[in-house]
C-alpha cells in the first residue's frame, strides 16, 4: 500500500485517535456549522465551543434535533465581537480550530489577519482541500490548493502554498509528497504565465527549496493524475501519473475542479486553511455533513502537527 492516509473514513479514524481537539465555532447559530460540530463531537474529534447568543445557538441546536451538542458544547457569550473574541482563544490556545458559523468569510478573516492580535504566523494562508480519488488500485487522497483564498497567486506566493501543502501532506503520513504543478498543457510556453511559474516552482524543488517533497510541472489534470496519460505523453518523472496534490493557477480553476469533483463526480471532499496559528474551517451551505466532518479530521491532524 502506498504511503499516507488513502481514504477519509481512515483520516476520521486518524483524527479520533489523536483528538479530540477544541473548536471554536463563530457565531454558531447555523445550521451548516452547528451540524458540523455535532458530527465531529459523536465521532470523537471534537469538542464544540458554540461562541455567540448562546440562548439562541441552544434553540437553534435542539430546533435541529443536535441534543447531544446542546448538552455537551461549551458556550461562550459574544455579539458582533465574536470574531474577535474566538481569534483571542485561538492565539491564547484555549481553542484548537476555528469554525465559520453566521458570518462571511471575510468577517472572520478581518480579525485572523490583524497584525497584532492575530493568528498571523508570517506565512500567507492557503485552502488546503483532498478529495477520494477512485482508480483502479482502488481510493486515495489527492490534495488540491488553492481554491479558496488567493485569486491569482504570483510565484512567490504559489511557493508559500506549496509549502503549506507540504506540511499538511506531512501530518497525513507522506513523507515525501508529489505535488504537480498544473495547467493546460504540460508544454512551457510563454504564452502562458502558469507553465513558466511551473517551471520556475520545478527549478527550485531542484536546489532543495522544498525539503522533503516532489514539485513537478507544468504537467495537465490528466498527466498528474493518471500513470497512463503520462506514459502516452512520454513523461516520466515521478510526480506524473501518482500526484498526491495538485497546485492549481488560480483561485477560479480551484474552485471550478473541487465543484466538479462534488457535484459531478459525486466524489469525497474536505477542506481546511492552514497557514495561521490554527486551521481555519469556512464550510459552504451546500457542502454534506460527510465533507463537513472530513473538514473537522483535517483540522484535528493539522492542530496536532
Amino acid at each position: 500500500m502506498a504511503e499516507g492516509i488513502r481514504t477519509f473514513a481512515e483520516l476520521r479514524k486518524r483524527a479520533r485517535e489523536v483528538g479530540p481537539k477544541r473548536v471554536g465555532v463563530v457565531l454558531a447559530d447555523d445550521e451548516v456549522a452547528l451540524t458540523a460540530a455535532a458530527d465531529a463531537l459523536r465521532i470523537g474529534i471534537a469538542l464544540p465551543v458554540l461562541i455567540g447568543d448562546a440562548e439562541r445557538i441552544r434553540a437553534r441546536a435542539e430546533k435541529l434535533g443536535l441534543a447531544e451538542l446542546a448538552a455537551r458544547a461549551e458556550f461562550i457569550s459574544a455579539t458582533e465581537n465574536a470574531a474577535e473574541i474566538a481569534v483571542k482563544m485561538a492565539r491564547e490556545g484555549s481553542i484548537d480550530i476555528l469554525m465559520k458559523g453566521h458570518l462571511r468569510t471575510d468577517q472572520l478573516f478581518r480579525p485572523v489577519l490583524d497584525k497584532e492580535k492575530g493568528l498571523r504566523t508570517g506565512r500567507l494562508l492557503s485552502d488546503m482541500a483532498f478529495f477520494e480519488q477512485r482508480g483502479a488500485d482502488g481510493p486515495r487522497l489527492t490534495g488540491l490548493t488553492d481554491g479558496g483564498l488567493n485569486p491569482a497567486p504570483t510565484l512567490g506566493q504559489k511557493k508559500q502554498i506549496v509549502l503549506n501543502a507540504i506540511e499538511m501532506l506531512h501530518c497525513l503520513g507522506f513523507s515525501r509528497p508529489k505535488i504537480a504543478v498544473v495547467s493546460a498543457t504540460e508544454m512551457v510556453t510563454e504564452a502562458m504565465a502558469s507553465t513558466m511559474d511551473a517551471k520556475a516552482l520545478t527549478e527550485m524543488c531542484a536546489t532543495g527549496e522544498f525539503g522533503e517533497a516532489e514539485v513537478f510541472g507544468p504537467l495537465a489534470l490528466d498527466n498528474a493524475l493518471l500513470e497512463w496519460a503520462a506514459k502516452a505523453k512520454g513523461i516520466s518523472n515521478p510526480v506524473a501519473g501518482h500526484a498526491d496534490c495538485l497546485l492549481v493557477p488560480t483561485v477560479e480553476a480551484g474552485n471550478l475542479l473541487a465543484k466538479s469533483i462534488i457535484f459531478l463526480a459525486g466524489w469525497e471532499f474536505g477542506h481546511a486553511v492552514v497557514g495561521a496559528k490554527v486551521p481555519i474551517l469556512i464550510p459552504s451551505r451546500v457542502e454534506s455533513a460527510q465533507n463537513k466532518v472530513n473538514a473537522m479530521a483535517l483540522g484535528v491532524l493539522y492542530a496536532s502537527r
